[in-house]
């Protein structure tokens, strides 16, 4: 596994609540990513990223390790296709404005990482996954980036496990489907402007004949679930686009991940990992025309996007296998060069906390209506410190910021 470089991070501004003005650049994805390697700002975005100390490099197709100097990064947990909570916590994280239906990118030069689990349990997927596409495209033109990191449920998916689906996301496919045609092929555009469109699309679906989901409409389940195959099957259209994106990020000194990562996964090889788990999402493979899915990241109680042995509630543990949880991240961390880890996957009833003795941070607050429908909160970092953003108690129309040393 290629060595992970030190990163220093300069000084960025960020004082008070004023994001907008206080961002920091991340890296960022083409829309189509082709090719892998290095990828460097524009001339454009080199401009923005010399105020936050240089610009951005990624190395690794899908991205692995992102050197952004001087950036500010923000962490979102699981989504759930709840495309409203998603919306709210991206306004909180200073990265989206409130104000306008364009779905505009105000955060700058930050980097936002949102940490997998955006399928699923929620009827806008695909809405959610096109506004992120959308705002990476924006973030990328100020010298910010918007990544995206994959979850057990977006492997369930590729792998054709339905179970935990949203009936209102069956109705997503086949409108999506049928949004499609009218792009001519050019997926693309088609793909980003899908968030602006879905909800007129949605409400239009429902007033029509054969709109609502009754016990006894095979035909419409039917065509649903041919719909979300299509779309979801290894080297269909949104698995491909799944595949862009890696099981572990690696971002300056702070590793992004779903479950978790282990000890056996860095010897294992990180890139290796995201390669693999990206041609199985493709369907590619050098010897078989049917891929082996990646056990190391995608199944098991140990797996990267299943592990849940840093974020399980302490109360469900015993005080040895607390320790023991402490220990290991200590040793991942070590094994990477890394100062902390940012995990999702297992809902947090107190909100985004710090476990392993502030090694891992857990960002899964469970906002989406499909899981506790929680208020949302984020994680920010700057210069290395992390903080938790989110509402008042009492004062629903202002965030509070609760600093950690």
């Amino acid at each position: 596994m290629a060595a992970v470089l030190p990163f220093r991070l300069l000084t960025a501004a960020a004082t008070g609540l004023s994001f907008s003005t206080s961002v920091c650049p991340t890296p960022t994805r083409h829309h189509r990513v082709a090719g892998g390697g290095r990828f460097v700002l524009s001339p454009l975005s080199c401009r923005a990223a010399a105020a936050a100390g240089g610009p951005i490099t990624v190395t690794g197709d899908p991205p692995t390790f992102v050197s952004a100097p001087g950036r500010r990064i923000v962490a979102v947990g699981d989504l759930h296709g709840d495309l409203c909570q998603t919306e709210a916590a991206l306004v909180m994280a200073g990265v989206l404005c409130p104000e306008s239906d364009g779905h505009v990118w105000t955060g700058g030069q930050t980097v936002l990482v949102q940490v997998g689990d955006i399928l699923d349990r929620g009827e806008d997927e695909i809405a959610i996954l096109s506004l992120l596409s959308s705002l990476n495209m924006q973030a990328k033109s100020q010298g910010g980036a918007v990544f995206q990191v994959n979850g057990n449920h977006e492997t369930m998916n590729v792998e054709g496990d339905f179970r935990c689906v949203h009936p209102g996301s069956f109705d997503e496919c086949i409108r999506f489907m049928e949004y499609l045609e009218e792009f001519d092929g050019n997926w693309d555009d088609a793909f980003v402007n899908w968030v602006n469109v879905s909800q007129r699309s949605k409400d239009e679906y429902r007033a029509s004949p054969n709109g609502d989901w009754l016990p006894l409409n095979f035909v419409k389940k039917q065509k649903g679930f041919a719909a979300r195959a299509s779309l979801f099957k290894q080297g269909g259209p949104l698995a491909c686009e799944l595949a862009r994106h890696p099981v572990v990020l690696i971002v300056n000194d702070w590793i992004f991940c779903h479950g978790g990562l282990l000890p056996h996964h860095v010897e294992y090889g990180i890139e290796r990992i995201n390669i693999e788990v990206s041609n199985w999402m493709q369907g590619l493979s050098e010897d078989t025309d049917d891929p082996d899915l990646p056990f190391i990241a995608t199944r098991g109680y140990d797996s990267v996007v299943w592990t849940r042995l840093y974020s399980q509630d302490s109360v469900e543990r015993t005080q040895q296998s607390w320790n023991l949880s402490s220990v290991i991240a200590e040793q991942t961390l070590k094994s990477v060069g890394a100062k902390g880890m940012v995990v999702g996957h297992t809902p947090q009833t107190r909100g985004v906390n710090c476990k392993c003795d502030g090694k891992v941070w857990c960002v899964d607050v469970g906002m989406s209506y499909g899981v506790l429908h929680s208020r949302p909160e984020v994680l920010e970092i700057v210069n290395d410190r992390p903080r938790v953003i989110k509402e008042q108690r009492d004062l629903y129309d202002e965030m509070e910021v609760l600093d950690y040393l």
